[in-house]
């Protein structure tokens, strides 16, 4: 669609480099905003987000820069251009929860309270980050003769061009979107902390598993017909199913003891 936003001069302003910008500040804005509801300080889940989104970019990074090794090690350079599209996010998942544990431990803040005070950033940031893929033409879908297929043109774009495909990055921005409704309105419901954070990410494993079918990009080694992306999401849903039911079941021991 639109790679690049404008340019000034020698400085390029690329679409998906602003859209992640935006997604890191609503992430903050939503995330500072979320603990004042539930009591806890801002300013300490603020610099908990600040590294959190770090170091989920490095591993976004890293995961793409391995799926893709071949190119960069043709153009090691180009590893560090991350506004130009190329994030993978389970990778940025990782990195980001691992980040989680050890900040959240260093500051002696309450861990599961605090990542479920973090959980409604996730989609709505990922809601943003899918419209910048979009723009740069990345994680792109398959062929198909559909009304609302869409072309890419533009010469820039890592799509395919003047063939219409699946706007897969567009139907999990909007996933995303309706993951991000449902987390706001049932967030002050939950019966248990880290009910928000494993919910969402079973919910999310099940969206990428039903998206995964009509990605026309480049997948990795299949495996039992499943996609790597799929493999990881079916990961994400038996392991949020069990955390749910062990939290769950701590919960309860603890208000039967009080």
């Amino acid at each position: 669609m639109h790679p690049v936003l404008f340019k000034i001069g020698p400085v390029v302003v690329h679409t998906y480099g602003l859209m992640m910008a935006l997604a890191f500040l609503a992430a903050m804005v939503i995330s500072k905003r979320e603990a004042r509801v539930f009591g806890e300080d801002p300013d300490k889940i603020a610099d908990l987000i600040f590294y959190i989104l770090l170091w989920g970019v490095i591993g976004a990074r890293l995961f793409y820069v391995a799926v893709n090794l071949s190119w960069f090690v043709s153009h090691p350079l180009d590893v560090v251009k991350v506004w130009e599209g190329g994030l993978v996010f389970y990778g940025g998942f990782i990195g980001g929860l691992g980040a989680a544990f050890y900040c959240v431990r260093k500051r002696q803040i309450p861990f599961w309270k605090s990542i479920d005070i973090l959980t409604p950033a996730l989609p709505f940031g990922h809601f943003l980050g899918r419209i910048g893929c979009f723009n740069a033409g990345c994680c792109y879908g398959k062929v198909c003769d559909l009304p609302w297929a869409v072309t890419f043109t533009n010469p820039d774009s890592l799509a395919p061009l003047h063939t219409p495909l699946h706007p897969t990055q567009l139907y999990e921005s909007l996933a995303n979107l309706a993951l991000f409704g449902v987390i706001m309105a049932v967030r002050k419901k939950k019966r248990f902390e880290g009910q928000l954070f494993w919910g969402y990410v079973v919910a999310y494993g099940v969206i990428r598993f039903l998206l995964e079918f009509a990605r026309g990009d480049e997948r990795g080694s299949y495996l039992l017909g499943l996609s790597p992306a799929q493999q990881v999401g079916v990961l994400l849903c038996v392991s949020g199913a069990v955390m749910l039911f062990i939290l769950s079941k701590r919960a309860h021991r603890e208000v039967v003891r009080g």
